[in-house]
């Protein structure tokens, strides 16, 4: 039998070879020889929303593969600051950076949905690297993925400086966002205001006035879970902090009474010094008062 029922109506694969839910990922589209042998070292199982599958700092025991669901990739700061690096969709390795140079896991993996996961050991996924090289080079071009996603990260959170343009990225990046009969696109909101600010490192209360503010402008309308972008070139604009030097010129102009630069302050020129005073130095002083 190619699969069973599982908890969280989830229809488990019992093996890679025979799943009806194969997607476009690394693994699933490997030569069946390659999935076949995949598949005999495999572990599948079943893990209900907000399982922790590992934590940042743990010595890694194998290899993750998202077969179903999805999982967020966080870390935590000294001072207990998370941030969510990525999400994690179905076909995904997890972390596998750990295992190939056996250095701790440098992220928490959390599902945000029931999922099932497929685990090899890592002295059995290092053996299949080494025998199978369509396999090796499918895990050399995920781990590329990765360096150009934290590339990205650290562009969007060290160069980007403003909260709502930092906001506006996320939205425009995620993948799953679809287009609706009016032409606008939709997200289906799966994340809270907190998940969300741990996106972009800000706090909640920052996100929830940065999405006020996208609505009262009409970039912006959230129905239910449902979030539609109205207004794809306002968000760009403000992801690019073009929208946001504006609106500060424009309130720098108001402020200033609408002058293109704001007024000098009334300060009264310095009197000149006595010429007799300003032709004396200090030697000439000290040598006539001691005479």
């Amino acid at each position: 039998m190619a699969s069973t029922h599982a908890p969280y109506n989830l229809e488990m694969a019992e093996s890679c070879v025979n799943c009806r839910c194969k997607s476009e990922s690394h693994f699933c589209t490997l030569a069946p020889p390659v999935l076949q042998a995949m598949a005999a070292i495999s572990y599948i199982s079943i893990y209900p929303e907000r399982a922790v599958l590992f934590v940042e700092g743990q010595e890694p025991r194998g290899v993750y593969i998202l077969c179903r669901g999805r999982a967020k990739l966080s870390m935590v700061s000294a001072d207990g600051k998370s941030l969510i690096l990525r999400i994690a969709e179905a076909g995904e390795l997890l972390d596998p950076s750990a295992s190939l140079v056996g250095k701790p896991h440098t992220v928490t993996v959390e599902t945000l949905a029931p999922s099932q996961v497929n685990f090899i050991r890592r002295d059995d996924f290092l053996r299949f690297l080494r025998s199978h090289g369509e396999a090796m080079f499918r895990v050399a071009q995920h781990v590329g993925r990765e360096y150009q996603s934290a590339c990205r990260e650290l562009n969007s959170l060290g160069l980007t400086h403003s909260a709502a343009a930092k906001m506006a990225k996320l939205l425009l990046g995620w993948q799953d966002v679809r287009l609706n009969g009016n032409g606008h696109s939709s997200i289906k909101l799966t994340f809270t205001h907190e998940e969300m600010a741990q996106m972009i490192g800000a706090s909640r209360e920052t996100v929830t006035r940065i999405l006020a503010r996208f609505r009262n402008r009409d970039y912006i309308e959230i129905q239910g879970a449902t979030l539609f972008i109205r207004n794809r070139a306002g968000l760009q604009s403000i992801a690019d902090n073009h929208s946001e030097r504006r609106t500060s010129f424009a309130a720098s102009r108001r402020r200033f009474g609408h002058t293109s630069h704001p007024p000098l302050p009334d300060v009264q020129p310095a009197s000149p010094l006595r010429q007799s005073e300003a032709s004396k130095s200090p030697v000439t002083r000290g040598e006539t008062s001691s005479t």
